[in-house]
């Protein structure tokens, strides 16, 4: 099916907002004792923040009893950090009009909060372009579950096979290849050489680098 709709994941793709989620969380963390190596962060890459919480949580056998707190001083806080410092990722104004100007329905499908991703969208001055948006914060599963993403290909009335995405998280891949979509990589530039990237349909190491040629080999 030829391809007619760009779905994009939204933290550390369009905006480097994951040194923002991280600072947030260790903030947090720390009222708890518990200090994350990057190591250990990378590992939760592209999960909820609820997610997140649990998962470390109950590593470090917290408890039950403080995880609604703590997910919400960590929203709380990078939500301040990304509207205060938070980086354009480099080629996010390129790849949008890239697909405008080809009449490509153009979505956001991320993790994140609504309010978070019309914040970003607003901030890369994208916002006009996006016909859609779709966030999995109070959805049952989150990424690499493809609900995000086959929600946000309804809403844009597209079939999930005439659909690219592009994402720069493991469990984020899974999602958008579970949901039948291809699936463009930009990975953080410290995990280039994974070997699971080769799930990806391809891997870039900019969004700035896409380009014709890389439609026409996806078509």
């Amino acid at each position: 099916m030829q391809l007619s709709t760009a779905i994009f994941d939204m933290d550390g793709l369009l905006v480097d907002s994951e040194p923002l989620w991280n600072e947030a969380a260790d903030e947090v963390f720390r009222l708890y004792g518990v200090t994350l190596s990057e190591e250990q962060y990378h590992s939760t890459t592209g999960l909820r923040t609820k997610e997140f919480v649990q998962w470390w949580f109950n590593k470090f056998n917290l408890g039950d009893a403080e995880h609604a707190r703590a997910e919400r001083m960590i929203m709380e806080k990078v939500v301040g950090k990304i509207e205060h410092k938070g980086k354009i990722m480099p080629g996010v104004t390129h790849i949008i009009r890239f697909f405008y100007e080809r009449n490509f329905k153009i979505g956001v499908a991320s993790s994140s909060p609504l309010g978070m991703i019309e914040l970003v969208t607003e901030m890369c001055g994208i916002k006009n372009f996006v016909q859609a948006m779709s966030s999995a914060e109070y959805l049952p599963y989150g990424k690499p579950h493809p609900q995000v993403y086959l929600d946000c290909a309804a809403s844009l009335d597209a079939d999930p096979l005439s659909c690219l995405c592009f994402e720069d998280s493991f469990p984020g891949l899974i999602a958008a290849k579970a949901a039948r979509m291809k699936c463009v990589v930009v990975p953080h530039f410290s995990q280039q050489k994974d070997e699971r990237w080769a799930a990806a349909d391809l891997k870039l190491s900019s969004l700035q680098n896409f380009g014709a040629l890389h439609l026409n080999l996806l078509q």
